[in-house]
């Protein structure tokens, strides 16, 4: 075991109170190969915290707790439901975290499920984790990226209508290679071998089927390539997840949400890994819910949440590595 001062800081938050997200994070630090990887420091309402402890039948260990104060109320909170003071506890958390991070009092942080719509029910508007985290960051370029075992996804767009992600920018293609190239560096490839995805059937078929592909997304690949990222496509969507799963590639480069996260979520949906790119921060997360369904009953499967854990340890040591030798 290294010596706690040589282990990177990293933040989890428990997520939504009424969600899984407290169980998780609970069982997740009770495994013993975790706790040597990082200094945990879980942020959340000690309330809920104990809450999930009488539901796990475990006490909260390996870790630092900070009490974020943000809910009031819990015996009146039923696990499984939306809850309006859920929804805006759950977001506080994160913005904690946030700050942890970006004041250098943590490296990276992982973040349980949140529910959207109890966090818009709080009053806020809200798309996403990763978008609200940049806007926190103050970064303008954000995207996500799911990790697993086999291979990786990044997205060009995420939560926004499929109408609107057919708007193709090849600045912002070319920028999510770039992007996804560097996540992929910091998570140990040299040279990761990229291929981009196209947005119409088979690629347009020789425009057959659209022109999408030789007016936006063939010249990001040749200037990615131009830049010595390893890099081609446009790919056939149908096709290049399937030998990307064979080990023929790294990293996908989806154009829209379900793109990439059908088959990601049906590969390898207990090992995939939400990681945030374009922001200055370090951020996983899992890649599920707060299956209200399950919630307070000690089924949920904390598989992803230590998934998670592990990644980001990952990038966190090698990101202060790379700190300390240049």
């Amino acid at each position: 075991m290294q010596p706690m001062k040589n282990l990177p800081a990293i933040a989890l938050t428990v997520g939504d109170p009424a969600g899984i997200g407290p169980e998780i994070v609970v069982k997740a630090l009770a495994d013993p190969q975790l706790a040597p990887l990082a200094r945990w420091i879980v942020v959340g309402d000690r309330c809920v915290l104990e809450r999930a402890e009488r539901v796990t039948g475990l006490k909260l260990q390996s870790a630092e707790f900070r009490d974020a104060r943000a809910l009031t109320g819990i015996e009146e909170l039923a696990s499984g439901r939306l809850d309006a003071r859920c929804g805006a506890a759950a977001i506080e958390y994160v913005r904690i975290a946030t700050e942890l991070c970006l004041r250098g009092k943590a490296d990276a942080m992982v973040t349980a499920p949140l529910n959207k719509e109890a966090v818009t029910l709080s009053g806020r508007r809200f798309s996403g984790h990763t978008e609200y985290i940049a806007e926190l960051c103050g970064a303008t370029e954000s995207r996500m990226l799911l990790w697993s075992e086999r291979f990786s996804t990044v997205h060009v767009t995420t939560h926004v209508a499929l109408r609107q992600a057919c708007e193709l920018d090849t600045p912002r293609i070319l920028r999510t290679i770039e992007l996804g190239n560097e996540a992929m560096k910091l998570l140990g490839l040299e040279r990761p071998r990229i291929a981009v995805c196209g947005l119409n059937p088979h690629a347009g078929e020789h425009q057959l089927f659209g022109n999408e592909e030789q007016r936006f997304i063939a010249p990001a690949v040749e200037e990615a390539c131009r830049r010595g990222i390893l890099c081609s496509g446009p790919h056939a969507g149908d096709t290049v997840f399937l030998q990307a799963s064979r080990g023929a590639y790294d990293l996908v480069v989806a154009m829209y949400h379900d793109q990439g996260h059908i088959p990601m979520k049906l590969i390898d949906f207990e090992g995939t890994v939400n990681i945030s790119l374009g922001i200055p921060i370090i951020r996983t997360s899992v890649d599920h819910g707060t299956a209200f369904d399950i919630a307070g009953k000690n089924q949920a499967d904390p598989s992803s949440m230590k998934q998670a854990m592990r990644v980001a340890a990952r990038m966190a040591s090698t990101r202060r590595a790379a700190t300390m030798s240049s």
